[in-house]
């Protein structure tokens, strides 16, 4: 049977509820959700999940909330005085153990974003991102290649651009990563929450969008693999990275063309 017709429990037997998912109620100030992001972001989980007062969730935030806000309205106003309610994305997907990998991405092409979460057995929810999925990937059996995967544009910049300049093109590609020019490395939207909130103290007294990405960055380094692996050896690469993101043969490999992947008639799981 192909990986896509499984459903969750099948393919994540023992970790499918591992991975608690973060919250954050939806009255705090945006300050707060930057300063979680900071450190949940990619390592651990994707997003945070926006909750009532009862805990009950209904939404969640992510880097491009952060992002596409602070081009709009660059000032220290929006990280102290705007709430979590105010920008939340409420297109939260919650799912099942019985939901199918298949409709599970169907889900994640909707909403354009690699996060979800399942009830848990103590009462909370507990985080489905593309990381777990590339628990999946890691253990499934496939000739597909990573040469197969469909090729996309890479998006670049030059160290003389600004951050504004590097925002817009995240939010004009729909991307979370752009790679400098002529190099393995990239800039993303968690070194830009990062930088907001421990170099720029939220934007008070500085103008943090005129600001060049060359002096303001310390780049993180994409990996090059020049050996046209499979997808479960590719899977079991990027898991064990912090922050995924895979050169090959001048094509960008991220944890969601992984995901997407395992839409593939070719693909078994080892179960």
């Amino acid at each position: 049977m192909p990986i896509y017709n499984q459903t969750l429990k099948e393919l994540l037997p023992l970790s499918l509820r591992t991975t608690p998912a973060v919250s954050i109620r939806k009255e705090n100030k945006m300050w707060t959700a930057t300063c979680m992001l900071m450190h949940y972001l990619e390592s651990f989980t994707d997003s945070l999940v926006v909750t009532e007062k009862d805990e009950k969730p209904i939404g969640v935030i992510g880097g491009k909330e952060i992002i596409t806000n602070i081009f709009e309205n660059p000032s220290s106003d929006f990280f102290d005085k705007v709430t979590v309610e105010e920008v939340v994305d409420k297109n939260l997907v919650i799912l099942s153990e019985d939901t199918k990998l298949v409709e599970l991405l169907e889900k994640w092409k909707e909403t354009r974003r690699a996060f979800s979460i399942i009830p848990n057995n103590l009462g909370g929810y507990s985080a489905i991102s593309g990381r777990k999925l590339l628990e999946i990937g890691a253990n499934c059996v496939t000739d597909l290649t990573i040469s197969e995967l469909p090729k996309k544009e890479t998006i670049t910049f030059s160290r003389n651009d600004t951050i504004k300049d590097i925002i817009s093109l995240m939010l004009q590609n729909n991307t979370r990563k752009l790679v400098l020019k002529n190099t393995n490395m990239f800039i993303s939207d968690r070194l830009i929450i990062q930088s907001i909130a421990q170099k720029f103290d939220f934007f008070r007294n500085v103008k943090f969008l005129d600001q060049r990405v060359a002096e303001s960055f310390n780049l993180e380094e994409a990996k090059k693999v020049s050996k046209d692996v499979n997808l479960s050896e590719i899977s079991k690469i990027m898991y064990g990275m912090v922050h995924p993101y895979i050169i090959f043969h001048e094509h960008v490999i991220t944890p969601w063309d992984i995901c997407m992947s395992l839409q593939s008639e070719r693909i078994e799981f080892l179960g």
